[in-house]
């Protein structure tokens, strides 16, 4: 049974960082793609940063130079850091894991079978 659970959500001031993890566990496939999600009240779920199997990053334009996204394989665990964080990125976050791996670059929620139950960012203005 795959199990992913998210942690490093909090309330931050504007400006500031936080790091997610995301501990994966049950999901033994030699091509994976994984990612990072987030969805904001009244919002759809958006796509913030995926990486695949070979370490090939993709990282969404209103987060590009901010966030970024790491996978510690011995640990079995994706990161996301995030750094000069501001008032738009609060939002719920969520980590996926899906074997479609050449659908990395799309950042399509569709696309990803596995899902964490969700950490949530506050950043205060």
């Amino acid at each position: 049974q795959v199990q992913l659970v998210e942690s490093g959500g909090d309330l931050v001031q504007a400006g500031g960082s936080l790091r997610l993890s995301c501990k994966i566990s049950g999901f033994t496939v030699d091509r994976y793609c994984m990612a990072w999600f987030r969805q904001a009240p009244g919002k759809g779920r958006e796509g913030v940063a995926s990486i695949d199997s070979v370490d090939h990053k993709k990282h969404a334009d209103s987060v590009r130079g901010r966030f970024t996204i790491s996978f510690d394989k011995d640990a079995n665990t994706l990161y996301l850091q995030m750094d000069s964080l501001q008032y738009d990125d609060t939002a719920q976050y969520y980590c996926a894991a899906g074997d479609r791996w050449w659908t990395c670059p799309r950042l399509d929620w569709a696309d990803f079978s596995n899902w964490g139950q969700g950490t949530h960012v506050t950043v205060s203005s």
